[in-house]
């Protein structure tokens, strides 16, 4: 029972000793050390690629499709028929209005005839002939808003696509056909207005779409609508592509513009970091600095000065761990 009892007590005493040298040893941390590379400041941006030449053809009026022309993927000129909506009503109102012009010229010809003869007064035959004059007025506005009835290509250009089938409604400002040249193709992006102060014409700008992955596309900004939007936060950015693109017409792309690059910059691993301090390891006591810094990546951070290419930085960031802690280093 003795016996027993003193090696129970050698065994809290053990495990005593253990956890009271665990609880005094200090905390291990990771290291990393600066690099040197190109810091790359970038601005990002989603958007579509699009002809750099095109129009969208859309019907004035709703009313149903009556004929559609065949034309998708083909040339057409301007002023070729594309598509013509029912105008029975549009055309009987015309026919009516043709009937009345018809009448009042009659009556005109005929109160003119009896006003030579003293028969009728100048009266009555300025009144006949201000309604002459109108319904003239209604018959040639009939006829422009005929017009509306027929969708007519509005430049010379490829058919790049049709919408809509004969019987369906056409709704006003709903578009039934993009017309347009197949290249040379743009990218226009919507870029955050706390963004488009770095972005300037002609910088590079790489470009991902999900039809080709783990390819790199190339871009380069043209231009920059002058009024940004006050509601959304954006400006409208235009971006031409090479005559060799891959990407299509009609797709979404994922756009890195490079606004500026500092080449052998002091580079750091940004989870190193916390806003603008890391942990640097002098003997084996970590100490906090106040870094300042430069570009900002998702993956590195420029580091302008506060820090040496020989120091030792704790990585990730230690949110636990006090300033003149004493760490335990790798392989001690």
């Amino acid at each position: 029972m003795k016996l027993s009892r003193i090696v129970v007590a050698l065994a809290l005493l053990g495990a005593a000793g253990a956890s009271y040298w665990l609880y005094l040893r200090p905390p291990a941390v990771a290291l990393a050390a600066p690099t040197r590379g190109d810091a790359a400041q970038i601005v990002y941006a989603t958007g579509i690629v699009e002809p750099t030449n095109w129009a969208k053809v859309t019907p004035l009026i709703r009313e149903h499709i009556v004929e559609l022309c065949d034309c998708e993927g083909r040339r057409v000129k301007r002023g070729d028929m594309l598509a013509r909506l029912d105008s029975a009503q549009a055309d009987a109102a015309l026919a009516e209005l043709k009937e009345r012009e018809k009448l009042a010229t009659a009556e005109y010809d005929r109160l003119s005839v009896l006003q030579q003869r003293n028969a009728a007064s100048q009266q009555a035959l300025d009144r006949a002939q201000s309604e002459v004059g109108q319904v003239a007025a209604l018959v040639a506005g009939q006829t422009a808003r005929l017009e509306n009835y027929v969708l007519r290509a509005p430049m010379d250009g490829t058919v790049l696509r049709k919408d809509g089938e004969v019987g369906e409604i056409a709704e006003p400002g709903t578009v039934l056909f993009w017309i347009g040249e197949a290249r040379p193709l743009r990218i226009v992006a919507d870029v955050n207005e706390e963004d488009i102060p770095l972005v300037k014409p002609g910088q590079r700008t790489l470009v991902k779409a999900d039809a080709f992955p783990g390819r790199t596309l190339e871009a380069t900004v043209d231009s920059i609508t002058p009024k940004g939007d006050p509601v959304a936060k954006i400006y409208r950015v235009y971006l031409s592509l090479p005559a060799d693109t891959l990407v299509m017409i009609g797709m979404t792309v994922e756009l890195n513009i490079i606004a500026h690059v500092t080449q052998n910059a002091l580079l750091l691993p940004a989870n190193a970091l916390q806003g603008d301090a890391v942990f640097v390891v002098e003997g084996d006591r970590a100490r906090r600095r106040e870094l300042k810094l430069g570009i900002r990546g998702t993956r590195e951070v420029e580091v302008l000065s506060g820090l040496d290419e020989k120091a030792r930085v704790v990585t990730p960031y230690p949110e636990k761990l006090a300033d003149g802690t004493r760490v335990g280093l790798p392989g001690a």
